[in-house]
């Protein structure tokens, strides 16, 4: 059930009322009992979930999970290529370095023993 604001026209009075949403609008002013009393329209109030079992990521969009599922898809076969291209160069006994440009970073680091 909803609460509801009131305000009196003559009095000014504002107040809140718990009622349900098929009673009726207030017309009589509690304060000073004149018939002068409008309902406000409220912001309303947010949806609010109580207790465990709720989630944010419950309720995600379709294009969200649409986006999240070919993410994983990408990082998964860009994971199992990886893999693939390591067990490759570990069959290989290779001598020379894969690259064979070095950046002066990498000399660098290579100098300090890193």
């Amino acid at each position: 059930m909803p609460t509801y604001e009131y305000r009196c026209n003559a009095c000014k009075n504002e107040f809140e009322e718990f009622q349900s949403i098929t009673a009726p609008a207030l017309r009589k002013c509690p304060a000073c009992g004149k018939l002068k009393l409008e309902r406000l329209i409220g912001t309303g109030s947010a949806v609010m979930f109580k207790g465990g079992g709720f989630y944010e990521t419950d309720y995600r969009s379709e294009s969200y999970k649409k986006a999240a599922k070919a993410d994983a898809e990408a990082s998964k076969s860009s994971s199992e290529s990886s893999a693939k291209s390591e067990s490759k160069s570990d069959s290989k006994p290779d001598s020379k370095p894969a690259n064979k440009t070095e950046t002066k970073h990498d000399a660098k680091l290579t100098k300090k023993g890193a």
